[in-house]
């Protein structure tokens, strides 16, 4: 299973908020995820930075070109843009893509 990791910034003082529309995330987000494939989805909260990870059980370039096809995406995108700054990847749309240099099993 494939594996993929982001890091985006809230913008200050959107804590709460942010939190709290991930609380109530939409059902067609969730659905469009499982749909993706994505499993195992987390994210991280350190001051204002964001780190995200996921497994891919359809690969990674599967789950990024679902998302960049959904409609529910672009728009959960959009719902988020005031509360958070993350500079898509322009190849793929979707978040910028962490390298991995460790894993410990």
């Amino acid at each position: 299973m494939e594996k993929y990791a982001w890091k985006a910034r809230l913008l200050e003082g959107k804590r709460d908020e942010y939190i709290r529309r991930h609380d109530e995330i939409w059902a067609e987000m969730k659905e469009t995820l499982t749909n993706a494939g994505i499993r195992n989805y987390s994210i991280w909260l350190c001051d204002n930075e964001l780190f995200g990870y996921y497994e891919c059980e359809l690969g990674v370039a599967y789950a990024l070109e679902t998302q960049n096809n959904s409609p529910a995406v672009a728009r959960w995108n959009e719902y988020m843009r005031d509360v958070m700054l993350m500079e898509p990847d322009p190849v793929t749309g979707a978040q910028p893509r962490l390298e991995k240099v460790f894993e410990f099993r």
